[in-house]
């Protein structure tokens, strides 16, 4: 998500931008198993094209390279496009938003989006990602959510969350309503796989620093937070005195064909 480019939250924009080093070191990629279930639900594979839309610094795009697909990224922030560039030299990455795809009609067999549909204007979003997918074209979501039945991970998110604003979440599934109008994708397909992300404690810090309402927040506020964070870590029972500290995330799959 850039600022300079009007569809675009603004807050996000900053955010992220701000942040992209630290999305890099703190967030995870996604469990084998959530690629696999993506690469099998959308057909992914040599001679077929996907685009991953919102492709953030391209954790979901290095591994739709994996699939032997073509694989093309559209992403608003330049920061994170830059990441992108650097690191999967051989993706094309474009300027661009979920609701004006810089690509022609019926111009990729798939499209995915890694933690990022609850961002979109959804009517809008499914409009176009309509238009660029051909016949028989599928979408696929996915989201790695942190586990909040384990106690440390819970006071991560009760730190976190006053400073939310208006920052949407995947979490009031307030992104399904799209889906529930739409007449353009069929019904949702829906799985589940958990697994943990092994990181040290700065990198914890990093984890939440990548967070976009955090990294947009005034700087003593946001040294407050991380404090905070830092002292969780180094205190609780299950992070402290580690070297690394295990991070319990669920990944949600989502899958829906073009009507």
């Amino acid at each position: 998500m850039g600022s300079d480019l009007p569809d675009v939250h603004e807050a996000a924009a900053r955010g992220f931008a701000q942040a992209t080093e630290a999305y890099e070191q703190g967030r995870p990629t996604y469990p084998p198993k959530a690629a696999e279930r993506l690469e099998r639900e959308l057909r992914l594979g040599p001679g077929r094209v996907v685009l991953d839309l919102a492709a953030g610094t391209g954790k979901l795009t290095a591994l739709l390279v994996g699939t032997g697909a073509r694989v093309v990224a559209v992403e608003p922030v330049a920061e994170m496009r830059a990441a992108i560039e650097r690191a999967l030299t051989r993706v094309p990455v474009y300027a661009g938003t979920a609701e004006a795809i810089p690509l022609g009609a019926e111009s990729v067999d798939a499209v995915t989006v890694g933690q990022a549909f609850h961002w979109f204007r959804g009517d809008e979003a499914l409009a176009e990602i309509h238009r660029v997918l051909r016949p028989g074209g599928g979408l696929g979501l996915v989201w790695n959510v942190r586990d909040e039945s384990v106690t440390w991970v819970a006071r991560l998110t009760e730190i976190m969350e006053p400073h939310r604003g208006d920052a949407p979440t995947h979490r009031t599934g307030a992104w399904r309503e799209a889906f529930e109008r739409t007449t353009l994708f069929g019904p949702l397909g829906h799985a589940e796989v958990h697994h943990v992300h092994r990181l040290t404690p700065e990198a914890v810090v990093a984890r939440i620093v990548s967070v976009s309402f955090v990294a947009a927040l005034p700087e003593r506020e946001r040294r407050r937070l991380l404090g905070e964070v830092r002292e969780l870590v180094a205190t609780d029972p299950q992070t402290r005195n580690r070297a690394e500290v295990e991070l319990p995330y669920r990944t949600d799959v989502y899958w829906s064909k073009k009507a």
